[in-house]
Protein backbone atom coordinates (compact mmCIF):
# COMPACT_ATOMS: atom_id res chain seq x y z
CA UNK A 1 0.00 0.00 0.00
CA UNK A 2 1.08 3.05 -0.90
CA UNK A 3 2.23 5.55 1.85
CA UNK A 4 -0.03 8.89 1.49
CA UNK A 5 2.04 10.90 3.66
CA UNK A 6 2.99 14.34 1.85
CA UNK A 7 5.83 16.63 1.44
CA UNK A 8 6.08 18.95 4.38
CA UNK A 9 6.48 21.64 2.01
CA UNK A 10 2.43 21.31 1.62
CA UNK A 11 0.36 24.31 1.62
CA UNK A 12 0.39 26.17 5.08
CA UNK A 13 -2.53 27.83 4.19
CA UNK A 14 -4.28 25.39 4.33
CA UNK A 15 -3.88 24.28 7.97
CA UNK A 16 -6.65 24.49 10.29
CA UNK A 17 -6.59 27.10 13.47
CA UNK A 18 -5.72 24.16 15.88
CA UNK A 19 -3.41 22.39 13.71
CA UNK A 20 -1.20 26.08 13.21
CA UNK A 21 -1.52 26.36 17.17
CA UNK A 22 -0.42 22.78 17.75
CA UNK A 23 2.29 23.43 15.02
CA UNK A 24 3.43 26.45 16.82
CA UNK A 25 3.19 24.89 20.10
CA UNK A 26 5.51 21.73 18.76
CA UNK A 27 8.20 24.06 17.20
CA UNK A 28 9.96 25.58 20.48
CA UNK A 29 10.20 22.94 21.94
CA UNK A 30 11.26 20.48 19.05
CA UNK A 31 9.43 17.31 19.84
CA UNK A 32 6.68 16.39 22.39
CA UNK A 33 3.92 13.66 23.03
CA UNK A 34 0.26 14.97 22.77
CA UNK A 35 0.00 14.97 26.62
CA UNK A 36 3.09 17.38 26.09
CA UNK A 37 1.23 19.38 23.04
CA UNK A 38 -2.01 19.31 24.60
CA UNK A 39 -0.51 21.36 28.73
CA UNK A 40 1.71 23.60 26.43
CA UNK A 41 -1.28 24.82 24.42
CA UNK A 42 -4.02 25.01 27.59
CA UNK A 43 -2.69 28.25 28.95
CA UNK A 44 -4.67 29.82 25.69
CA UNK A 45 -6.46 26.95 23.85
CA UNK A 46 -7.49 24.05 26.30
CA UNK A 47 -8.59 21.49 24.73
CA UNK A 48 -8.96 17.52 25.46
CA UNK A 49 -6.09 15.15 24.62
CA UNK A 50 -8.11 13.19 21.81
CA UNK A 51 -8.78 16.46 20.12
CA UNK A 52 -5.32 17.15 20.55
CA UNK A 53 -4.14 13.56 19.40
CA UNK A 54 -6.72 13.96 16.28
CA UNK A 55 -5.19 16.93 15.23
CA UNK A 56 -1.30 15.41 15.69
CA UNK A 57 -2.38 12.27 13.50
CA UNK A 58 -3.93 14.87 10.85
CA UNK A 59 -0.45 16.68 10.36
CA UNK A 60 1.43 13.23 10.51
CA UNK A 61 -1.07 11.82 7.83
CA UNK A 62 -0.44 15.34 5.75
CA UNK A 63 3.52 14.70 6.21
CA UNK A 64 3.99 18.21 8.46
CA UNK A 65 5.21 16.30 10.97
CA UNK A 66 6.73 12.76 12.01
CA UNK A 67 5.93 10.43 14.52
CA UNK A 68 7.99 7.95 15.76
CA UNK A 69 6.42 5.30 18.80
CA UNK A 70 7.67 5.56 22.49
CA UNK A 71 6.70 3.08 24.57
CA UNK A 72 2.65 3.79 24.58
CA UNK A 73 2.98 7.11 22.95
CA UNK A 74 4.01 8.76 19.72
CA UNK A 75 6.39 11.78 20.12
CA UNK A 76 5.84 14.19 17.33
CA UNK A 77 8.99 16.12 15.44
CA UNK A 78 8.08 19.25 13.01
CA UNK A 79 9.62 18.19 9.77
CA UNK A 80 10.08 21.56 8.63
CA UNK A 81 11.58 24.86 10.65
CA UNK A 82 9.30 27.46 11.64
CA UNK A 83 11.45 30.26 10.12
CA UNK A 84 10.51 27.34 6.62
CA UNK A 85 7.08 27.31 7.56
CA UNK A 86 7.17 30.96 7.76
CA UNK A 87 8.85 31.90 4.80
CA UNK A 88 6.62 29.22 2.59
CA UNK A 89 3.24 30.99 4.43
CA UNK A 90 4.44 34.02 3.25
CA UNK A 91 4.98 32.90 -0.51
CA UNK A 92 1.98 31.79 -0.81
CA UNK A 93 0.59 34.91 0.26
CA UNK A 94 2.79 37.10 -1.79
CA UNK A 95 1.62 34.71 -4.94
CA UNK A 96 -2.06 34.17 -4.46
CA UNK A 97 -3.28 37.89 -2.57
CA UNK A 98 -0.25 40.10 -4.71
CA UNK A 99 0.19 38.44 -8.06
CA UNK A 100 4.22 37.84 -7.00
CA UNK A 101 4.39 41.34 -6.02
CA UNK A 102 6.65 42.30 -3.69
CA UNK A 103 6.00 45.92 -4.00
CA UNK A 104 2.24 45.21 -3.62
CA UNK A 105 2.99 43.66 -0.37
CA UNK A 106 5.23 46.01 1.21
CA UNK A 107 2.79 48.70 0.29
CA UNK A 108 -0.05 47.00 1.64
CA UNK A 109 1.89 46.80 4.87
CA UNK A 110 3.19 50.10 4.88
CA UNK A 111 -0.76 51.08 4.77
CA UNK A 112 -2.07 48.94 7.25
CA UNK A 113 -1.55 49.92 10.85
CA UNK A 114 -4.08 47.53 12.02
CA UNK A 115 -1.46 44.90 11.31
CA UNK A 116 1.44 46.75 13.27
CA UNK A 117 -1.79 47.37 16.31
CA UNK A 118 -2.86 43.51 16.22
CA UNK A 119 0.73 42.32 16.51
CA UNK A 120 1.62 44.68 19.05
CA UNK A 121 -1.72 43.73 21.07
CA UNK A 122 -0.72 39.60 20.60
CA UNK A 123 2.89 41.10 21.94
CA UNK A 124 4.44 40.09 18.86
CA UNK A 125 5.80 43.50 18.04
CA UNK A 126 8.80 44.04 15.65
CA UNK A 127 12.20 42.91 16.73
CA UNK A 128 13.61 45.92 14.80
CA UNK A 129 13.06 49.31 15.98
CA UNK A 130 13.53 51.64 11.77
CA UNK A 131 11.53 51.98 9.27
CA UNK A 132 15.05 50.66 7.45
CA UNK A 133 16.21 48.03 9.54
CA UNK A 134 12.09 46.65 8.97
CA UNK A 135 12.61 47.05 4.80
CA UNK A 136 16.07 45.50 5.35
CA UNK A 137 14.54 42.62 6.95
CA UNK A 138 11.72 42.26 4.61
CA UNK A 139 14.16 42.07 1.59
CA UNK A 140 15.64 39.43 3.34
CA UNK A 141 12.52 37.37 4.19
CA UNK A 142 11.27 38.07 0.56
CA UNK A 143 14.71 36.91 -1.00
CA UNK A 144 14.29 33.50 1.00
CA UNK A 145 10.66 33.01 -0.33
CA UNK A 146 11.34 33.73 -3.60
CA UNK A 147 14.78 31.61 -3.58
CA UNK A 148 17.17 34.35 -4.35
CA UNK A 149 19.37 34.77 -1.09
Amino acid sequence: MADKTQSPRRRLLELAPLELDCMNTLWPIGEGTVREIRDLLAARRPRAYTTIMTIMDRLARKGVVERVKAGRAYVYRPRLTAEDARAQALGQVLESFFGGSQEALLAQLGKSTSIRRAAAAAGNAPAFGSAAEGERRTDIVLGRVRGTD
